[in-house]
């Protein structure tokens, strides 16, 4: 007799998998920017939350330690999915894409130690906070409708606070951004396979990258002492304010995502996602903190970035799902992120991951369910670096882990 590979209870084994799959470790990255609600059969719905806590200790150039600098943080996501017919289907997804929460303390060349100065214990600090909400229409091609095509537009805010303290900044000790939240749009497109008979799917899905236009309002208190200490040259002297409330484009990176589950047996899955983000091609660029960068011809003519990366970001994650009951499923996954480069921002010094996780999940009903699962994350290695690329920090030995809980519904097939 043929085994028949039945999707829907496959499927609650992979949901469980998804809950705690964060980047977090390459640039900004830490939602995976996960779309596997919009391909579930039927309508679907889910809510889940994700906790992450990372210990990330290290030296200053100096030799002084470095404590704990990684801010816990979480985040949501939603999603909803419905067909309108055998053919066209729509949903919307909330997501928090990226971000960064790094806050230096104690007595390190990352604090502020100048007993005369109005910032004196003042660490360097960093919050970065995204919101997207995307809308997606798919169409099912093909005699047997094993064919989706899907896209549609995402709306994303974004919004950023940096401070530079202490003497690994030299003169930028002090410099403060406060970048206004805004909100612009961009798209996302892909393809999906299906073959029910497995319990195959396999979906690549690429986004956009999304340019925001917005407010910076920058303070340097030292750079009129810059500007005035460099002799005039063609095209006059170095005149610099120590503050400034410009325009800041700030664009952040398009990302192409692999799904794919494959059915093992009747009760079990093998699942694997690839992620790729053009990191290199991001940069945050402050007018004041870039001008007065030019004050050194090392820089000019385009002066430096405050915040900039070498190079794109890879994540790989296998898993199996293994259905136990007709009611509970558990997985399991490991993982690998490439990081974006090392030396890395020192506002975020950590050169990737390997991770390993377990998950499960219960259905309460025949149409609610309850998953949990969690992730721990052995972080790379890494040199913290200025924007001038000095090295100013080695952060190793550093790990973190990842909580995740989701609620989700399934109407009967």
């Amino acid at each position: 007799m043929q085994a028949t590979f039945q999707l829907k209870k496959l499927t609650v084994a992979i949901t469980a998998f998804t809950i705690a799959s964060v980047a977090s470790a390459a640039g900004l990255d830490r939602s995976g920017q996960d779309i596997t609600a919009f391909l579930q059969d039927g309508l679907y719905a889910e809510a889940s939350y994700t906790y992450l806590d990372a210990d990330v200790t290290g030296t200053d150039a100096s030799g002084h330690s470095i404590d704990d600098i990684a801010e816990s943080y979480d985040f949501f996501r939603y999603g909803v999915k419905a067909d309108i017919n055998d053919t066209f289907s729509v949903g919307v997804l909330y997501d928090e894409p990226f971000g960064a929460s790094a806050d230096y303390r104690g007595n390190n060349n990352f604090v502020d130690q100048n007993p005369n100065s109005p910032r004196n214990g003042e660490g360097t600090n960093v919050e970065v906070r995204t919101e997207s909400i995307t809308g997606i229409v798919g169409a099912k091609l093909g005699a047997n409708k094993n064919f989706q095509l899907y896209g549609g537009p995402v709306a994303q805010r974004v919004q950023a606070d940096v401070k530079l303290r202490g003497l690994s900044y030299g003169p930028a000790n002090g410099y403060t951004t406060h970048v206004s939240a805004d909100q612009d749009y961009g798209w996302l497109a892909g393809v999906a396979y299906s073959k029910p008979e497995i319990a195959l799917k396999a979906a690549l899905t690429y986004r956009s990258e999304i340019e925001h236009n917005s407010q910076a309002s920058e303070s340097y208190p030292l750079a009129t002492i810059i500007g005035g200490s460099i002799p005039p040259v063609a095209g006059g002297p170095f005149a610099f304010p120590t503050n400034r409330s410009s325009d800041i484009e700030i664009t952040t990176p398009k990302s192409v995502n692999f799904d794919f589950q494959t059915g093992i047996n009747p009760t079990t899955l093998a699942t694997a996602k690839v992620r790729w983000v053009p990191w290199s091609d991001f940069a945050i660029v402050p007018s004041l903190y870039n001008e007065v960068s030019t004050a050194n011809p090392a820089y000019r003519p385009d002066g430096l970035p405050l915040v900039s990366y070498d190079k794109d970001q890879w994540v790989v994650e296998l898993g199996l799902a293994k259905r136990l009951t007709p009611a509970l499923a558990v997985t399991g996954n490991i993982g690998w992120d490439s990081g974006a480069g090392d030396p890395v921002t020192s506002l975020g010094p950590i050169e990737g991951y390997y991770s390993a996780g377990l998950g499960a999940k219960y259905n309460v009903t025949e149409n609610w369910a309850i998953s949990a699962g969690g992730k721990y994350l052995w972080f790379g290695d890494a040199q913290g670096q200025i924007p001038s690329k000095n090295i100013v920090g080695d952060f190793e030995d550093n790990d973190g882990y990842a909580l995740g809980l989701k609620l989700s519904y399934q109407a009967a097939q």
